[in-house]
C-alpha cells in the first residue's frame, strides 16, 4: 500500500505537529508518522514536564490557531533573576541580574506550559485539519530518494510517497542517519533532574536561575503554587540523587532551592537525562529537512531547546511557503540551502552561547567566579544591555520568520 503526500514528517513531538499544521494551512498535504500510539497521546496527565515558550513562540502558536486553547493553562513569565553561589550557602554576592518584562513594550517575554496541554493542543488542531494525515504507532525503517520524491517504508508495509520528508525525530535521529547526515557533539558529564514542585508561597510569574559549580538550578513557575524544576548536577552525584525517594530527594533540593517559597513538596514524577551538545553536520539532504532536536540539542541552561525548534518550524514552513508560491519544486536543492542558510547560523550561534554559558558559570574557580559577579553587576547597571538580553530571551532577535512576527 502506497500513500501520496506533500510532506512526510517522521516524529510525533511538538515540532513535527508544529510543523504539520502550518504546512497544511498554508494549502499542502501532510503525513505525520509517530511511533506512540495515540491512546499513549491522549491518556497523558500531569507528568512534571514543561518548556518555557518565548514570546516569539506564543506568537507562532498564536498563528496556528493554538493560543486560545493553551492560554488558560500556562503561567506568564514575567521577571527572571539570576544569581551565583553554592549549595547550602546561597548567593555569595550581593550582584545579580534581574530582567522584568515591563523593560519591554510587547508584554511578558514568555509562558510556562506542561508538555500535556501543549501536546493536547496540538493533536486536537490536526485532527480537524483534512489536509494532515496521522500514522501513530508507526515506525521508518526504509527511506529512498525517487525521481522528484522520496519514499519512506514503514514497519507496517505501507509506503509513503512525499516530495519532501522532515526529520523531527529527535537527537538520535534516524531520518539524519539515513541520508547520511553525520552530528558532531560532546557530553558534559552532567545530568538534568527534571520535576514538578508544590510550594507554600506564590512565586508571582517570577523565573530564578541559581548557578552553582556542578551546574545550574533554574526554578520555574507554573499556574498556582508550583514550579517546575531543571537542576543540572555532575553525572555520578545526579544518579544517586536520582536513586532517591521523594523525601531523601528533597532534603538534598533544599539547601540549594533555599526557603523563598516555603515548605516545598514533589507534584508528579520525576525525570533525568544526560547533558550535551549535539549538532547535526548539515540540516538538509536530498529531499530531506530537518529541524528541532533532529537539527540541534542544546544545553537547557537557557531553556531555549523548544524555541530553537518552533523557530525552525516558522522558517521551513515560510520557505516551503514561498516556494510553492513562486512554482518551484519545494523540495529542490537550492530551496532547502534557503532554510539551512537561514538557520544554522543561528543555531550554531545559540548552540556555542549554550556551552561558553555552561563552562562560565559550571565550576568554583575564583578568577571566573569574580569575572561573573563583575558580569552581573555591569549587567544590572545597564538598562539598554539588560533590555538587549531580555529580547534575547523573549526571542525577538535576529531575523525573525513571519509567523514570529506577530
Amino acid at each position: 500500500m502506497e500513500n501520496t503526500t506533500d510532506i512526510a514528517i517522521v516524529g510525533g513531538g511538538l515540532n513535527g505537529p508544529a510543523l504539520a499544521l502550518a504546512l497544511a494551512q498554508a494549502g499542502m498535504t501532510v503525513t505525520i508518522i509517530d511511533a506512540l500510539s495515540r491512546p499513549v497521546h491522549d491518556d497523558a496527565e500531569f507528568d512534571g514536564r514543561a518548556y518555557a515558550l518565548a514570546l516569539a513562540s506564543v506568537r507562532l502558536l498564536r498563528a496556528l490557531g493554538l493560543w486560545d486553547r493553551l492560554a488558560g493553562d500556562t503561567q506568564p513569565m514575567l521577571e527572571i533573576k539570576v544569581s551565583d553561589g553554592r549549595a547550602g550557602e546561597g548567593p555569595l554576592s550581593p550582584f545579580f541580574v534581574h530582567f522584568d518584562h515591563a523593560e519591554i513594550e510587547e508584554g511578558p517575554m514568555g509562558h510556562m506550559c506542561e508538555d500535556r496541554f501543549l501536546r493536547r493542543a496540538l493533536l486536537a488542531a490536526m485532527d480537524l485539519e483534512p489536509r494532515i494525515t496521522q500514522r501513530t504507532g508507526e515506525t521508518v525503517t526504509g527511506q529512498e530518494t525517487a525521481p522528484g520524491g522520496a519514499i519512506l517504508t514503514l514497519a507496517s508495509g505501507e509506503r509513503v510517497a512525499a516530495r519532501l520528508i522532515v526529520g523531527s525525530d529527535g537527537r538520535q535521529s534516524g531520518t539524519a542517519r539515513r541520508a547520511g547526515i553525520a552530528r558532531t557533539g560532546w557530553d558534559y558529564g552532567q545530568t538534568a533532574l527534571v520535576c514538578s514542585i508544590e510550594h507554600e508561597r506564590p512565586h508571582h510569574g517570577i523565573a530564578h536561575q541559581f548557578f552553582m559549580p556542578p551546574g545550574p538550578l533554574a526554578i520555574l513557575p507554573l499556574p498556582g503554587n508550583v514550579s517546575n524544576i531543571v537542576w543540572s548536577e555532575s553525572a555520578a552525584t545526579a544518579r544517586d540523587f536520582a536513586a532517591l525517594d521523594d523525601a531523601d530527594f528533597l532534603h538534598v533540593l533544599r539547601p540549594r532551592f533555599g526557603d523563598f517559597l516555603g515548605e516545598i513538596a514533589i507534584k508528579g514524577p520525576r525525570y533525568n537525562y544526560p547533558l550535551g551538545l549535539s549538532l547535526a553536520n548539515r540540516f538538509i539532504a536530498e529531499r530531506v529537512a530537518l529541524v528541532g532536536d533532529a537539527a540541534h540539542g542544546l544545553h537547557p541552561i537557557a531553556g531555549q531547546g523548544l524555541n530553537a525548534g518552533l523557530r525552525d518550524v516558522a522558517a521551513l514552513a515560510q520557505v516551503l511557503t514561498e516556494a510553492q508560491r513562486r512554482g518551484e519544486d519545494i523540495a529542490a536543492p537550492d530551496v532547502l540551502r534557503r532554510y539551512e542558510q537561514w538557520r544554522r547560523f543561528d543555531t550554531q550561534t545559540l548552540a556555542l552561547a549554550t556551552d561558553a554559558s555552561n563552562r562560565l558559570f559550571s565550576n568554583d574557580n575564583p578568577l571566573l567566579r569574580a569575572a561573573r559577579h563583575l558580569g552581573m553587576g555591569a549587567l544590572g547597571a545597564m538598562p539598554g544591555l539588560r533590555r538587549g538580553f531580555i529580547r534575547e530571551a523573549a526571542g525577538l532577535t535576529g531575523e525573525l520568520p513571519a509567523l514570529m512576527k506577530g
